[in-house]
């Protein structure tokens, strides 16, 4: 399972995806060239409970199965755009946006406002009555999205929003088969661990009915890969003899996917459910044109194709503000949550009329999906997005992230691969982890030098470790 690339601590001691280093007993040659970039914003003081007692709180009344990373787990206390602060004030940039949920930044001023007066003025109601921000957002959300995604049903998270879509493919087809890749994420309620194939998340209980999974058209990792398969600044270091306009790694992995439609499923199917760019799995890319492919085969079949854009949504690949225009295709639903809140807990699933009138056969109801608080944090995120300039951002600065880290991995043997477009970015090491590199989308380039630096720091202090030995 891929590891987020954390927070990066200033001063004795820093820390970097789930492996601290610094001075403690061991000195090293190495030292770290780059300063961290200046911040204006002045934390709070922090008031609550002592470090140690929030440890025996944890353990004592917060579910274990809620692990945390580092022998020190972090405290934090709060945040500022790409910023966050602990308990002792210490400064951290942010590389992992609270597993790629914070889009706009920390505190974003302009959602914070926004979100106070709607508080002052109406948190919750139902939606058997209309109050006007569901209806101002639906208009807003949709106009991102091309004909005929226009209709949205609102929901809590992500989870949600893939189980609805899982629900909505089999009553709109009235099939029952769904298709996803292995090494997919799309949740871990018990309906979405069926299309969830990363075995940690897998639980001894009988789930997966009526989902199949298939090969992931990984070129890095699988069995065909070349060096012009991703949509990618950087490439793999595999090789190809592939001419302008022919990936042979991607007709193999097209004769995979047929080879799972026609052996593990009807001849007719609900649907598909993939991630333009897998998240938890370790930001990995499919070759270019295999999505479009595999829509057509999927349909053929009588199946919907879902777009998961829970990471890839909202501008994060740079090139575009969703996951699936990069692949040129149209889904017939797309789900969405994380950075669609920047933090506040919201998700959505966009379809067209026809489809989602399937769903209106009998009542279908969420207390909290679309209240009026979530929908003015969604209008105010979409025009942070929009007024910031966060998704040429994202392209600028993800892009020249990408390539900084594709020169350590011609320096340094350890690291494998580098990938990614945006702010998405992978870094796989030859053994062990992968790091995720999601920051929120306001970083900017000096931020990503000082980032980059830390971790060729790190290397060079790894490497030097494993020399000694």
């Amino acid at each position: 399972m891929a590891r987020g690339l954390g927070p990066l601590l200033r001063g004795r001691r820093r820390q970097l995806g789930g492996v601290a280093f610094g001075l403690r007993k061991w000195k090293s040659s190495v030292s770290l060239q780059a300063k961290m970039p200046p911040c204006d914003f002045v934390p709070e003081k922090y008031q609550s409970y002592a470090y140690d007692h929030m440890l025996k709180i944890r353990e004592r009344n917060i579910s274990p199965s809620l692990v945390t990373y580092y022998k020190k787990p972090l405290l934090l206390h709060q945040g500022y755009m790409q910023w966050l602060f602990d308990y002792e004030g210490r400064r951290y940039l942010d590389l992992f946006a609270g597993i790629v949920t914070v889009s706009v930044g920390h505190c974003h001023p302009k959602v914070t406002v926004a979100t106070q007066k709607q508080l002052a003025r109406l948190w919750h109601t139902t939606n058997i009555y209309m109050h006007p921000s569901i209806q101002e957002y639906a208009e807003k959300l949709t106009s991102f999205l091309p004909d005929p995604l226009k209709v949205v049903y609102l929901t809590n998270s992500g989870s949600e929003a893939n189980d609805l879509a899982m629900f909505l493919t089999r009553i709109y087809t009235r099939n029952f088969d769904i298709i996803c890749f292995r090494g997919g994420y799309h949740g871990g309620s018990p309906y979405t661990l069926g299309v969830t194939s990363i075995g940690p998340y897998k639980h001894g209980i009988a789930n997966g009915f009526g989902c199949s999974t298939t090969m992931l058209p990984d070129v890095f990792r699988g069995p065909w890969g070349g060096s012009h398969c991703r949509d990618s600044p950087v490439q793999t270091i595999r090789k190809c003899s592939c001419s302008e306009g022919v990936c042979h790694a991607k007709d193999q992995y097209v004769e995979q996917f047929k080879d799972t439609l026609n052996t593990c499923v009807p001849k007719t199917i609900a649907g598909f459910i993939a991630e333009p760019i897998q998240g938890v799995n370790g930001t990995v890319q499919y070759p270019k044109g295999f999505l479009k492919e595999a829509y057509q085969l999927v349909r053929e079949r009588g199946g919907l194709c879902i777009s998961d854009e829970v990471q890839t949504g909202f501008g994060r690949t740079g090139s575009h503000f969703w996951g699936f225009q990069t692949h040129d295709v149209v889904p017939d639903i797309v789900t969405m949550a994380k950075g669609i809140g920047n933090g506040f807990p919201m998700g959505a699933v966009v379809t067209t009329k026809e489809i989602a009138s399937s769903l209106a056969q009998n009542l279908h109801f969420n207390t909290f999906g679309g209240n009026p608080v979530a929908c003015v944090v969604g209008a105010a995120v979409l025009d942070a997005i929009e007024e910031d300039g966060l998704q040429k951002n994202s392209e600028e600065v993800g892009t020249y992230m990408l390539l900084e880290f594709a020169k350590l991995r011609d320096k340094f043997e350890i690291v494998g691969d580098v990938r990614g477009k945006g702010l998405m970015i992978g870094i796989e090491m030859v053994t062990n982890k992968t790091f995720r590199i999601k920051p929120p989308m306001c970083i900017t380039k000096r931020d990503a030098d000082f980032a980059v630096e830390v971790f060729r720091t790190a290397l060079e202090r790894h490497m030097e470790r494993a020399a000694e030995k």
